[in-house]
């Protein structure tokens, strides 16, 4: 089967952007394009986390309410939140009211301040695990990878929750730590230029 299909504006994307109508337009400005912002790179560890058994369609379609909820992912405010905050969000309609996954991101957000003080910020320790293009698997015909499992093992070392092998692969997926768009869509070129003009964060 392609990887790709053709849009409604004669486009080629990747297929999974047919799936629902939220999907195009986070594919071609978001998906594969690459992040230093901490805190965006903490949300989408924290959404990856909130996805787990759910669909990204339905995690997307809540992030606005996420972002409300969650002091737009700054960790340095979240890990102050306290067993108050938890009560509060269990209650928020708007997220997905999961005990261990709210309590997997205040706990993340602590860990997150630490690895700061070693790494000098989020960005420079995701970076550093950028792998090789060149030992990938094909685009899009694998949900994990070396990089991502090291990074896994790494993360749960230091004591994140929530961060298995194929969520921190989407992870990677979805911040330009590597360029998962299939051969044939359009926004493949962009993802790849934007990755060889992107300044990597160093610690």
């Amino acid at each position: 089967m392609s990887l790709t299909h053709t849009s409604e504006d004669g486009k080629e994307r990747c297929r999974w952007c047919a799936s629902a109508p939220e999907f195009p337009a986070y594919h071609d400005t978001e998906w594969g394009f690459p992040v230093s912002d901490d805190h965006r790179l903490f949300e989408k560890l924290s959404l990856e986390g909130f996805q787990s058994g759910l669909s990204w369609r339905t995690i997307l379609a809540k992030r606005e309410n996420f972002r409300r909820a969650f002091h737009s992912f700054d960790f340095s405010r979240v890990a102050r939140f306290t067993e108050k905050d938890v009560a509060r969000l269990l209650q928020d309609e708007g997220i997905i009211r999961h005990r261990g996954k709210i309590e997997a991101v205040i706990n993340n957000a602590q860990r997150a301040l630490e690895l700061v003080k070693q790494e000098g910020s989020l960005a420079a320790f995701a970076w550093s695990y950028e792998p090789d293009p060149q030992t990938l698997a094909e685009p899009q015909t694998a949900s994990t990878s070396a990089q991502s499992i090291a990074l896994s093992k790494e993360l749960k070392k230091r004591g994140w929750k929530f961060v298995g092998p194929t969520t921190v692969y989407a992870f990677m997926q979805a911040m330009g730590l590597i360029n998962d768009h299939a051969k044939g869509c359009f926004i493949r070129a962009k993802a790849e230029k934007a990755r060889k003009s992107f300044q990597r964060p160093h610690s």
